[in-house]
């Protein structure tokens, strides 16, 4: 994905950090507005901004193509296959919830080789409001049937983390380097390096 999205800037590398919270910017402005366009075509949009800004012009359909199929083929981390099936066994149902259309994220799990750990998928495509809007982590709730005080939120991004918290759900954060919890919103009752991890201190409430 870094590679695609450095290519399409000219080898610009330093570009990637404000391209991220650039397509994170527009799809807060895009709920907040009451539209809807799948995250990837988001980021597509994105990466012209952000390179229109330094002097680069892509078409849409040129940023589109380096957006799309690599972020439907990303890797899961080494530990994340394994520290699933640990949770599973635990008995903890698995849902994964995601600002990605459903198209992608089901594509991106059959790549990355993770369906089968996953009791169900969420997208906020069906209910047209991305996270970190109290609105996805209610339907959330309600397309489970549980309270939100039943569900806990494993998530490597602190805004995404920030938002489950302030739903009223549980959470539980992977420190992955770069990543940073916000200071302003409540703190995660878990905090811990990579997903293995987080397993672990899971399997102990059990």
């Amino acid at each position: 994905m870094k590679d695609s999205v450095a290519k399409a800037f000219n080898g610009r590398n330093d570009l990637l950090p404000l391209w991220f919270t650039t397509m994170l910017q527009y799809s807060l402005v895009s709920t907040v507005a009451n539209q809807y366009n799948d995250f990837a075509i988001i980021g597509a949009a994105a990466l012209q901004m952000v390179a229109a800004n330094n002097g680069i012009t892509l078409t849409h359909e040129e940023a589109k193509k380096s957006i799309v199929d690599p972020i439907r083929s990303l890797p899961a981390h080494p530990e994340v296959a394994s520290s699933l099936q640990r949770l599973k066994d635990a008995g903890y149902t698995l849902v994964s919830f995601t600002n990605s259309s459903n198209k992608g994220v089901e594509t991106q799990f059959k790549n990355a080789g993770l369906t089968k750990y996953f009791d169900q998928r969420l997208s906020i495509e069906d209910m047209g409001k991305f996270k970190p809007h109290v609105d996805a982590y209610n339907w959330a709730a309600r397309k489970m049937n549980i309270k939100p005080e039943e569900c806990l939120l494993v998530a490597a991004h602190g805004w995404d983390i920030s938002g489950a918290l302030w739903a009223g759900w549980r959470g539980a954060f992977i420190s992955r380097p770069g990543a940073q919890l916000y200071p302003l919103s409540p703190t995660p009752e878990i905090n811990e390096q990579n997903l293995k991890l987080v397993a672990d201190r899971l399997i102990s409430l059990t």
